[in-house]
């Protein structure tokens, strides 16, 4: 069972989290507009941001607020603003804005608890699939009412293995080599465009793995801490905390195997 923290119970920032992702999907089902357009781009001219991320986010700011007005947020679409309380909510509004735009389910609302830096609950809503992950510092990994365990493959060669591509088409080319080294080694991969969903298919044993560079702490914050109290192994490269640098996550079998794959393969280097 997950312990109260300074005073500031997980359970329920967890439960305001649940509130918050309900409502902002809600607006994201229903008032997704027919002619769904970008508003603009961020890194690249395929790093895109929709109107209605900027409406999520500002659709769960307002929710917490109302129950928690002290506390700080870092979204991806709002920054950081400072808190007084020592919890910040980490945000993602929509994480797999381009299968959203393209009218695929495979997108989510995350939403992480962070109780004076470590995280202590997350949410990880896919409206369109019908799936809601939680978990709390301690207290395990849900989806809806089933509690959920990574799965432990004999040897990488049975692994299934996820990953995620950058926006930038140099860093795709780039990881494109190095899934192309990998994909001999392993059963086989998926892409699914949501790096919260894909830490949540591990924590389901829906995937064996994932691994991927560039995601923000928005994109995994919840979405490690599900794989974490689901049984999983969550870090970068070398003993490393999970970073923008590396996100890999296995079961504690398969963990160092993989590792070790995309080590030989470069995926450890920096600059890309």
């Amino acid at each position: 069972m997950a312990a109260d923290m300074g005073g500031v119970d997980p359970a329920e920032l967890l439960a305001t989290a649940r509130v918050a992702a309900q409502e902002a999907a809600v607006l994201l089902v229903q008032g997704r507009p027919a002619d769904l357009g970008v508003a603009e781009t961020k890194s690249s001219p395929t790093d895109v941001v929709t109107e209605m991320d900027t409406a999520s986010e500002k659709a769960i700011r307002a929710t917490i607020r109302r129950h928690r007005p002290d506390d700080g947020f870092l979204g991806e679409e709002g920054g950081t603003e400072a808190g007084r309380s020592g919890v910040r909510w980490i945000i993602d509004p929509i994480d797999g804005t381009v299968n959203y735009l393209y009218g695929l389910p495979s997108w989510s609302v995350s939403i992480a608890a962070e109780v004076d830096g470590r995280i202590v609950a997350g949410v990880v809503l896919a409206p369109q699939m019908g799936e809601l992950y939680t978990a709390v510092l301690g207290g395990g990994a849900w989806l809806g009412e089933r509690r959920l365990a990574a799965t432990a493959p004999s040897g990488l060669d049975r692994a299934l293995v996820a990953t995620g591509f950058g926006y930038r088409a140099e860093r795709r080319e780039r990881q494109g080599q190095i899934v192309a080294g990998l994909i001999g080694r392993v059963r086989d991969i998926r892409r699914a465009g949501s790096a919260a969903l894909d830490l949540c298919a591990v924590a389901a044993g829906r995937v064996d793995g994932y691994f991927e560079r560039g995601t923000h702490l928005w994109d995994h914050a919840a979405g490690a801490l599900i794989a974490t109290e689901a049984g999983a192994r969550v870090e970068g490269f070398h003993g490393t905390p999970a970073s923008e640098s590396m996100v890999l996550a296995a079961g504690p079998a398969l963990f160092p195997a993989l590792h070790e794959a995309l080590v030989g393969l470069g995926a450890d280097e920096p600059g890309y």
